[in-house]
Formats: structure tokens, C-alpha cells, sequence
């Protein structure tokens, strides 16, 4: 088995004049909530072995913020190919992950992410995958399982959705 974990990257600042997009950094709702995604993928046992994040200002502090909930993180490699990518794009560097490695923890940014998320789900929580047809918002969580036998065969509509959550969803569920 495989497990997939896609984590859009947590609110942002918009561009100040002249800023290039990959520059911006977390908003303080941002920086409030990664540390909340990372506590809640340390309390549900969901330890990748790897953590692919893009080369993003945004995405690199919202895995620095998530990271810190781990007793002893996780490996992180940065990635280029991630940034602004379609879902082929995505799923290329998906596919190209090493045998060892079961479960992968992908950070990057939307519409790619919430696109390859909807394409891979064909199972799962019918009203989560409802939630998650309609949007991965900043700091959602998408844990898609498959039973491949490597990466490689990762394919459309091969995947079992097996949590999606947000900061949103976290906080309604504790009210």
C-alpha cells in the first residue's frame, strides 16, 4: 500500500508591488495554522517517510511550521518542478518517488494540488469527497491511499480518500 498526503500550503500575504509570487511568505492566519495540520498529522499516526515541498517561500514555511509538531521530522526535499505545476507535472514527480518510500507527504499550491487530488480519488467518504470536490483550501489535507505496488503505477482514479481535513473543518469539529 501507499498513502499519498497533498497539503496546499497555509494562507499567504499577498504580493507587495514588485514581489515575485515564489517570494511570499505566510500571513499570521498562515503561520497559525500549519503548526495545527502538523500537530494534527503527528496525533493520527501520519509520519511520511518523505516530505516533497515546492521551492516556495510559502510552501517552505508552512513545512518549517508543520515540521516542528514531529519529535524527529521527517526528511523534506525541496522542489522546483512542484511550483505552480499541472497535475501531470505533479504527478511525474509522484511517480518518480523511490520504492522505500510508503507514504509521501507532497506541499504545494492549488489549482494544481486540488486538480491531481480530484483526479486520483475514486473512493472513499462520500462527503469528504464531496468537501474536497469543492476546494483544498490554505492548509487542507488530502490523505489518499492506493494499493499499487509502486509510485510508478500511481494512476486516475486509483486512490482511496482516506481523511480530508482543513483548519476549518478542525475547528468546527471541537465546537
Amino acid at each position: 500500500m501507499r498513502r499519498l498526503i497533498l497539503f496546499r500550503h497555509a494562507k499567504a500575504e499577498r504580493a507587495q508591488p514588485g514581489e515575485r509570487d515564489r517570494d511570499r511568505r505566510l500571513s499570521e492566519r498562515g503561520r497559525a495554522d500549519a503548526p495545527k495540520i502538523g500537530a494534527y498529522l503527528v496525533h493520527h499516526a501520519l509520519t511520511p517517510d518523505l516530505v516533497v515541498v515546492s521551492a516556495a517561500a510559502r510552501t517552505r514555511e508552512t513545512w518549517q511550521l508543520a515540521a516542528s509538531a514531529f519529535a524527529d521530522a521527517p526528511p523534506a526535499v525541496y522542489e522546483e518542478r512542484i511550483y505552480e505545476a499541472s497535475p501531470q507535472a505533479i504527478l511525474a514527480v509522484i511517480r518518480a518517488t523511490g520504492a522505500p518510500v510508503g507514504t509521501l507527504l507532497l506541499i504545494g499550491h492549488n489549482p494544481g494540488l486540488h486538480e491531481l487530488a480530484t483526479l486520483l480519488v475514486a473512493t472513499g467518504d462520500v462527503e469528504a469527497r464531496q468537501r474536497l470536490r469543492e476546494g483544498l483550501p490554505t492548509s487542507g489535507l488530502a490523505v489518499i491511499d492506493f494499493t499499487v505496488e509502486s509510485w510508478s503505477r500511481l494512476h486516475a482514479h486509483s486512490g482511496r480518500l482516506h481523511r480530508f481535513v482543513s483548519p476549518r473543518l478542525l475547528e468546527a469539529a471541537t465546537d
